[in-house]
């Protein structure tokens, strides 16, 4: 297997030598955002394992598949890690809006905790179509994206210090909350997020084990598929179609790389 600095950045089509700083960590962001999915298909087809660093470079580098939070983020960590940069990882509780309460799950959102010059931000790349696409300071400085406006600011909750607001482009008109995280609580070993994957494996509140999701963010949006809809964001417009599970098959193909 290619060292993982090597093949990560093949799998996203980063320049090979480029130096990860933080004024280009946006661009790597971007393109994770728009070649790797968020997605559930090994937990929906019981392929899920033992999360490692040849777990995740098999999963989503060899074999071009994505992942949710605890893949995605513990590959970024550990590719950002091996390029120098001062990194940990952090466990968050998201927000549910349509029900308005906090995960039933519990803190089963991770995240990278990156410290610049003695600065914290906030590096994501499994939050599904809510990405901030950029580092967030923890000081409450709007960030603007080509996502939308993300922010995050000190609020003491049950679930940590810090809070996590989010106003995509062309969806939300309003701030609503992403997730609440804990930043003195830091982890710097992916296998401590087994546990977390074991939940969302098992919980009977776990959004991600009962039918497929994969989205995508692309140029003029997003996309996203289930297994009987796909949904397209294009310049602000919605477009939502009924499929077959023939049709979700070759979207998954087609639209988000997953040659399986």
């Amino acid at each position: 297997m290619q060292k993982l600095n090597e093949s990560f950045r093949q799998r996203i089509g980063f320049p090979h030598k480029e130096t990860i700083t933080l004024q280009n960590l946006e661009l790597v962001l971007e393109k994770m955002a728009k070649t790797v999915p968020f997605e559930n298909t090994a937990i929906i087809e019981g392929r899920t394992g033992e999360i490692s660093s040849d777990y995740l470079q098999d999963k989503i580098i060899e074999r071009r598949e994505g992942g949710l939070c605890y893949d995605l983020n513990s590959l970024l960590y550990l590719f950002l890690r091996e390029n120098g940069l001062e990194v940990s990882i952090i466990k968050g509780i998201t927000f549910d809006p349509a029900n308005q309460t906090w995960s039933k799950t519990g803190a089963t959102h991770a995240t990278i905790l990156l410290e610049v010059n003695g600065r914290l931000y906030v590096v994501d790349s499994g939050f599904g179509a809510n990405l901030p696409l950029k580092p967030v300071p923890l000081d409450g400085e709007l960030i603007r994206s080509d996502n939308g406006e993300f922010k995050i600011v000190p609020k003491e909750t049950e679930h940590g210090d810090y809070v996590l607001y989010v106003k995509l482009k062309d969806k939300d008109e309003e701030w609503r909350l992403g997730y609440a995280f804990n930043s003195t609580k830091v982890y710097h070993d992916v296998k401590e997020l087994n546990e977390m994957q074991r939940i969302i494996v098992e919980h009977p509140e776990s959004r991600f084990n009962k039918s497929p999701l994969l989205s995508l963010l692309t140029d003029k949006g997003s996309i996203v598929l289930t297994n009987n809809s796909f949904t397209e964001w294009s310049d602000g417009t919605k477009q939502k179609q009924d499929i077959e599970f023939k049709d979700y098959k070759l979207k998954v193909k087609e639209r988000f790389g997953i040659m399986r």
